[in-house]
């Protein structure tokens, strides 16, 4: 499968704050992600507009880049890896299922796309499309020790399925996703993206959900309970019951220009109401 090329390189770089191409080091790699995470809101506001979600390379760069939008995992870590690539990293795409929330040993549907980096021999995933716990620093793959990042530290382990990812929330190691490094062809992620964005069973379109990391905070955003997550103190939240402020709140706080907010503001309505009539 040939490498997609980014036709807007310079532009995607700036907006991670890099004047040249960096090169391809595991320092670089810290960088990028931990910026691509703030730069980028993760988001669904396509599905409950009940749009299609194109994940070919040019839909998501002119999406991303040019219409001041975010994205989930299918776009933003799509993009993430053709970036990698055209720096000069080896990586590729790999799949994985979303435990987070599920009880112990759940085994879910294959919906989460990330990436797999070598460098000097050595294996990390990078994830840039996880929502409010996207990991803000590569992983080392080969090791279950616990890793820190600039957020929460997360750790790996290994079993006879492949492999889970786990974070440190309030002292409790939490099941995020479980992965392996299966190859994967577009198919697949056209699949797993259709699957999620179009299922009637599927939370992308069924909820709100946004979010954004900064240095020491994370912001989500789900349906109308918004949280600013602070690393080592109490988290902020409210409940958004205003759809006006709701979007005021997707603009200000999450840096996202919001499409067709007329055909918006109806869907955020009903995700709002149940909250707004009981308080």
């Amino acid at each position: 499968m040939s490498e997609p090329q980014l036709t807007n390189l310079a532009l995607y770089l700036q907006r991670l704050r890099f004047d040249a191409p960096p090169a391809p080091t595991l320092e670089t790699l810290r960088q990028l992600q931990l910026r691509h995470t703030g730069a980028f809101a993760f988001e669904n506001l396509t599905t409950l507009l009940g749009q299609p979600v194109l994940i070919d390379l040019p839909s998501i760069e002119q999406k991303v880049l040019h219409d001041g939008r975010g994205g989930y995992c299918y776009e933003l870590n799509n993009l993430f890896l053709a970036l990698l690539q055209t720096l000069g990293f080896e990586a590729r795409g790999i799949t994985g299922r979303v435990v987070m929330n599920q009880p112990e040993g759940a085994w879910t549907a294959r919906t989460h796309r990330l990436s797999l980096v070598t460098l000097d021999g050595v294996r990390y995933i990078t994830d840039v499309g996880f929502g409010g716990m996207v990991p803000t620093a590569p992983l080392m793959l080969d090791t279950e020790a616990e890793q820190l990042t600039p957020h929460e530290p997360y750790r790996i382990e290994q079993h006879a399925d492949g492999y889970t990812l786990r974070a440190n929330v309030g002292g409790e190691w939490r099941a995020m996703y479980i992965f392996d490094l299966q190859r994967q062809e577009d198919i697949d992620y056209t699949l797993g993206n259709w699957y999620v964005s179009t299922h009637p069973e599927s939370s992308f379109v069924k909820q709100l959900m946004v979010a954004r990391t900064g240095e020491g905070w994370r912001r989500t955003l789900n349906n109308g309970s918004f949280a600013i997550h602070r690393m080592g103190s109490e988290s902020e939240r409210r409940q958004v019951t205003d759809v006006d402020e709701l979007i005021g709140l997707l603009e200000r706080e999450f840096e996202i220009r919001v499409p067709a907010k007329e055909a918006l503001k109806p869907v955020l309505e009903r995700l709002i109401e149940p909250v707004s009539k009981a308080n």
